[in-house]
């Protein structure tokens, strides 16, 4: 069976000897071969090359073509940054801007950098035939964001009319997109709506589920399969997205896979994921990405599931983890091996910590790593004492390659800047050891969250831009009284 047939398989519910892997590799190509990422995602030979490059060095039974949600944005006119090791992140929000939303048309297969991209789909095609290529779709919520910018979480409100007339426009754009990929060569289309888990099951409902099933009902007469994408604390969404009837659901590790497992399935859809991006893949070492591996694999059972990594893929995930989680998704000796020495590890580690606080859900910090803290005072309760100020720290994956966590931080720059040096904000990337530490010294369960003066007050939750000056104010004023 070839890895497309077993994806496929899967994805029917097939019981399967093992469980398909897809390794979500998007920038993670431009480092394998020794690009940046500007340069890679505007270059079809380059993209070619780092896919080849990860299906030699991983093994996959499927892989997306590019991870990149801002490709639509891009071509509808919405201003993007570079960087070294992200895919652009949007900064100019046209219909913010004063543009109209008739003003805009649906991208053409050659706009932007979409040709680019289909050439490469073609390509690849041709060069790998058994396996599944995912063609990854922006999806319509995650599109209206860089259309329009946090304004939309306000007119959901205020003007539930030209929402639904954006979500139509974006809907449309993603069908179109769909459409490329499939005339170009993808299996799988995969729509990815990572702004749908910041917002509540009622609002999901009004706003999303009706465009999502349109889209899932445009992929399958395209005789294509579908799946829908999410990360972030999607949890309470979980079902609302299943009655949009993909052909799976993907998710990362802020939602327990088990629980995943059983919606999905209790309504006939596949799912996948959980990998944990940084804590293992990025910043731990082998027997933490084989430990990970082995537990999604077990909770996965042996139908519906896809092992992958909650997201893309961190441009410098390293090597060695993913080609071990490699060995053991596709290779059943070396898998059973991995659990016996996984289990008689887990025994004897857990006897020599015996009468231990030890914390075995608490992410682990990387050695030597540069960026971790010497002085770890900074991350404790006196960072916040006897100070005028209102400390602002926003845990994230990093707001320059997520999306929920970009929003995040354009909501508390937007609601603190009329405060001047009152307020004081701080990023923590979990990509970074620091991040985790603060992750870890604040009980912070979801990302991306924002705390106030050591406090957790929004999870996965972007508030509208009044909300959080409302709250800023009011910790300004009891300071000032004190």
């Amino acid at each position: 069976m070839t890895g497309k047939e077993l994806i496929f398989s899967t994805l029917k519910l097939n019981k399967c000897k093992r469980a398909p892997w897809v390794p979500f590799v998007g920038v993670h190509g431009a480092f394998l071969t020794g690009y940046n990422s500007e340069s890679y995602l505007k270059s079809k030979e380059l993209i070619v090359k780092g896919v080849s490059a990860a299906i030699q060095e991983y093994k996959p039974d499927g892989i997306p073509v590019v991870f990149d949600l801002q490709l639509e944005a891009e071509a509808l006119g919405c201003g993007v940054i570079w960087a070294n090791e992200n895919p652009p992140s949007v900064i100019g929000h046209p219909l913010a801007d004063g543009i109209s939303l008739s003003d805009l048309t649906i991208p053409g297969s050659r706009d932007g950098r979409i040709g680019l991209v289909m050439d490469a789909v073609k390509e690849l095609r041709d060069k790998y035939p058994d396996i599944a290529l995912y063609g990854l779709v922006t999806g319509p919520f995650t599109l209206g964001l860089h259309l329009l910018g946090t304004e939309i979480f306000m007119q959901m409100f205020t003007d539930e009319y030209a929402v639904h007339n954006l979500m139509r426009f974006c809907t449309d754009t993603a069908k179109a997109m769909s459409r490329y990929y499939s005339e170009a060569g993808c299996d799988i289309i995969a729509i990815v709506d990572p702004m749908t888990s910041q917002i509540g099951t009622e609002q999901f409902e009004s706003f999303v589920s009706e465009y999502m099933k349109e889209i899932f009902d445009y992929v399958r007469r395209l005789n294509k399969y579908s799946s829908f994408f999410v990360c972030g604390d999607a949890q309470h969404n979980i079902e609302a997205m299943c009655n949009c009837l993909p052909d799976n659901v993907s998710i990362d590790e802020n939602i327990p896979l088990d629980y995943v497992r059983d919606v999905c399935l209790s309504k006939g859809i596949s799912f996948g994921g959980n990998l944990k991006l940084t804590s293992t893949l990025l910043l731990g070492n082998i027997d933490d990405s084989i430990g990970d591996a082995l537990d999604c694999l077990e909770k996965g059972g042996e139908k519906g599931f896809i092992l992958a990594p909650g997201c893309d893929l961190p441009y410098r995930t390293v090597v060695e983890n993913l080609k071990a989680v490699s060995d053991i998704a596709v290779d059943s000796y070396k898998r059973e091996v991995a659990r016996i020495l996984h289990s008689g590890s887990t025994i004897k580690d857990s006897e020599s910590r015996e009468g231990e606080n030890f914390k075995p859900d608490e992410p682990k910090k990387a050695d030597n790593n540069k960026d971790q803290l010497s002085d770890k005072g900074k991350l404790t309760p006196e960072r916040y004492k006897n100070s005028s100020k209102v400390k602002i720290d926003v845990i994230t994956l990093d707001s320059a390659s997520c999306a929920p966590c970009q929003y995040m931080m354009s909501a508390v720059s937007r609601a603190s800047e009329q405060f001047g040096e009152r307020v004081e904000v701080e990023e923590f990337k979990i990509k970074e050891s620091k991040g985790l530490e603060m992750m870890s010294l604040l009980n912070v369960k979801k990302i991306p969250t924002i705390c106030i003066d050591g406090e957790v007050c929004f999870s996965s939750n972007i508030p509208p831009v009044d909300v959080l000056k409302n709250e800023i104010e009011s910790r300004l004023s009891n300071k000032e009284t004190k």
